[in-house]
């Protein structure tokens, strides 16, 4: 680092480390559908169309690894209720909303602008 900025193709940048929450296709996606509130597992995979369910698994298993995603079991859900239910941690919830969040905005403006990687071949 130099100046409290990062060095192009610094190893130890900070937009290195939060691409990282990014560099999984589906984890963004699992983010942006839990920005609705907690969710069961069941309700993710219809919400999330196209992923499947060892995806999903997948993602939330690195999503909870990395400290974005938290769990709440039966025991810890009102008697009646079933199966696990995911939502946001804290900090998951302030990456969701915020630059991620921000990050679809500018892609969505800039869709059309955008040059999908099969055209540049």
């Amino acid at each position: 680092m130099i100046d409290g900025t990062c060095q192009t193709f610094v190893s130890d940048c900070h937009v290195r480390a939060a691409v990282e929450l990014i560099n999984h296709t589906w984890d963004p996606v699992v983010l942006s559908a839990l920005r609705a509130g907690p969710t069961r597992r069941n309700d993710l995979l219809v919400r999330i169309t196209g992923m499947s369910d060892k995806v999903l698994t997948q993602a939330l298993h690195r999503l909870r690894a990395r400290g974005l995603v938290v769990r709440q079991g039966n025991d810890e859900r009102p008697p009646g209720s079933h199966g696990a239910v995911y939502q946001l941690s804290p900090l998951g919830g302030s990456f969701a909303n915020g630059p991620l969040a921000q990050l679809a905005q500018w892609a969505a403006a800039n869709q059309a602008d955008l040059i999908e990687p099969s055209t540049t071949s």
